[in-house]
């Protein structure tokens, strides 16, 4: 349920939920302050709020997936039950890095909107199912622009393949441990498409936390790089996505049915 939800609304009637700081209790913390906020609340139909998130647009060459990213409420809309719900459907339409796309899908992030360093990010999420399916939701450094990946520093809060419905994992990425020599750990639960879980990590200057429905499973700290640089000391934005195929899920096979969805119910961060 969204106890923390109706709390925060509660707390900033009438006012922008970026510009309210309000006490809440989150997983792992006596007491919290709400820097981000998203209930995802809103008619059904409607895209993502812009004061909050950016549509990434296009294809991903470097992961070889097979998805166009849309613009607007294409593929990302709102249900009008709380929830946004990103769409992966099987069409054509845009011309990929291999050629006619075969997919759309949808990427949001808050790059420019919202950036943190340090705090509790966590989200209630829906997965979706079947392989080659890619959800995501994760961070990179808000210097990439001049800081190129991995350099900049990537944190995987949950990715989950489709091909393995009862496993998410979450992993850092940066110089010297980045792509598949990315440092992380799975976690093994129930089938996460048929039902919401909560997502999260609490990440302090010295470690990273991760936690499945409140459930500790991962800590990483400088001291697991083997001597490479720890890269997360600074402004994070985040990412939400589902992609199709690429170079770990794999591509989608016969039994993969279409359209899929991950069904987002919200993303909080606290501090």
């Amino acid at each position: 349920m969204k106890t923390t939800a109706r709390l925060s609304r509660l707390l900033r009637i009438g006012v922008p939920a970026l510009a309210v700081a309000a006490a809440v209790v989150a997983p792992g913390h006596a007491s919290a302050t709400t820097v981000f906020s998203d209930d995802f609340d809103g008619p059904a139909g409607a895209a993502v709020g812009a004061s909050r998130w950016t549509n990434e647009t296009g294809d991903n060459v470097s992961n070889h997936e097979l998805e166009w990213y849309t613009a607007g409420a294409e593929n990302a809309a709102l249900d009008g039950n709380g929830h946004l719900v990103i769409t992966a459907r099987q069409e054509g339409g845009h011309d990929c890095w291999y050629g006619p796309c075969t997919y759309t899908s949808a990427r949001l992030n808050t790059a420019s909107k919202f950036t943190q360093a340090y705090g509790h990010f966590e989200a209630r999420m829906k997965l979706p199912r079947g392989q080659g399916m890619w959800p995501a939701f994760w961070a990179l450094g808000d210097d990439i622009g001049t800081n190129s990946w991995p350099d900049c520093g990537e944190i995987d809060f949950m990715e989950n393949i489709g091909r393995e419905p009862t496993t998410v994992h979450g992993t850092i990425h940066g110089p010297g441990y980045s792509g598949s020599g990315g440092i992380g750990a799975p976690y093994t639960g129930p089938n996460f498409s048929d039902d919401f879980h909560t997502f999260a990590v609490d990440w302090a200057p010295d470690s990273i936390k991760w936690y499945v429905d409140g459930n500790l499973y991962q800590t990483r700290t400088p001291a697991d790089l083997n001597g490479n640089r720890w890269v997360f000391d600074h402004p994070f934005f985040i990412v939400l996505n589902l992609a199709v195929g690429g170079d770990w899920p794999g591509s989608p096979d016969g039994g993969t049915r279409f359209p899929q969805q991950l069904v987002v119910d919200y993303v909080h961060v606290t501090t």
